[in-house]
């Protein structure tokens, strides 16, 4: 048994070896005076060299993916740098590798994003500088990147390609409905329950408070900033002319008062709601109701939509799937 868990270590390590060599040199005077890890951890039981976090951390830091979103602590961070190693080591599992044709054009594709001026490949001298200036990286470095990249993206799309999920008409017409169902409103946000209560009903029964009320907050908000104290968001909010999908899902209004409000009058106010902080009330601005009829021409988009929005929260429950069976375990003195 022992010598199975050497290969299986000894494969991972051949795997990223190459991909790690660059960024372990970065480290090395770091870590002089550090204590020596030379693993970073294990999941599946097979140690992973502290070589291939650190190649997974700047790859992280370096890069965004459509598997992964943009990190924004420290724990979200960790979190990314173990995905990369796991997904790394299935393409590896799947036989799953980057040709050189591939690796060129992620290169060619990453530095158009960047606007460069120069071709890559016939001019190594401005490439090379253009790789240590923008990402202080050696050339090598920037090209196992490129092929990590790479690999990880056709793990990600074999994936994807694996998952049909079944998709009704119902579901489709809602999302036709849910973005061509376009509302307006100004929403007024409390912290408290029974402060909201308080001034729907007297929104509610006054015509003109609301309005008195913003003018009233408007001034003090003034005053406090003439005051030198720090000037505070009002209160009062407009989301703009926006798709009820929108308020729902960057807002977090719950689905059933967005349909309440598109089906009111304009000036009508809506009682308080969870919105994505605290409570909201609201005033309808401006509707525009969708048109039904318009559904079938707009079917297939609407079918193509759901099953790729479906497909993609099959691939992140198939990683949190494979993180579980992983059993991650993390050197505590990373």
């Amino acid at each position: 048994m022992g010598c199975v868990r050497f290969n299986k270590f000894l494969f991972l390590f051949i795997l990223l070896l190459p991909l790690s060599v660059s960024c372990e040199k970065g480290h090395q005077r770091q870590n002089e005076k550090s204590v020596n890890i030379e693993v970073a951890g294990e999941f599946f039981g097979v140690p992973v060299p502290i070589g291939n976090y650190r190649f997974a951390a700047s790859v992280v830091r370096t890069f965004t993916t459509s598997w992964g979103g943009v990190p924004r602590t420290g724990e979200e961070f960790e979190k990314r740098v173990w995905d990369e190693l796991l997904l790394s080591y299935e393409a590896f599992r799947r036989d799953i590798k980057p040709d050189r044709q591939e690796i060129e054009a992620e290169i060619t594709s990453t530095l158009n994003a960047s606007k460069v001026s120069f071709n890559w490949k016939e001019d190594q001298g401005a490439y090379s500088k253009w790789v240590r200036e923008t990402l202080n990286a050696p050339t090598e470095l920037f090209e196992n990147q490129m092929a990590h990249l790479v690999t990880i993206k056709k793990l990600h799309q074999r994936v994807l390609d694996s998952i049909e999920p079944d998709i009704t008409e119902e579901e489709a017409l809602q999302t036709f409905l849910d973005e061509y169902n376009t509302l307006s409103i100004e929403l007024i946000q409390f912290d408290e329950l029974k402060d909201a209560g308080e001034f729907y009903q007297k929104a509610k029964s006054d015509p003109g408070f609301w309005e008195e009320q913003k003018e009233k907050e408007k001034e003090e908000i003034e005053e406090e900033a003439e005051e030198g104290e720090e000037k505070r968001r009002s209160s009062f909010q407009r989301p703009g002319f926006v798709a009820l999908s929108f308020l729902m899902h960057m807002w977090k209004l719950p689905e059933e008062a967005v349909y309440d409000m598109i089906e009111m009058d304009i000036g009508s106010i809506y009682p308080p709601t969870p919105i994505y902080r605290g409570y909201g009330v609201f005033k309808v601005l401006e509707i525009r109701r969708a048109k039904k009829d318009e559904f079938p021409n707009k079917r297939e988009y609407y079918y193509e939509k759901i099953r790729m929005r479906k497909k993609l929260e099959g691939f992140n429950r198939w990683l949190e799937e494979l993180r579980e069976e992983a059993d991650i375990k993390k050197n505590e003195l990373l």
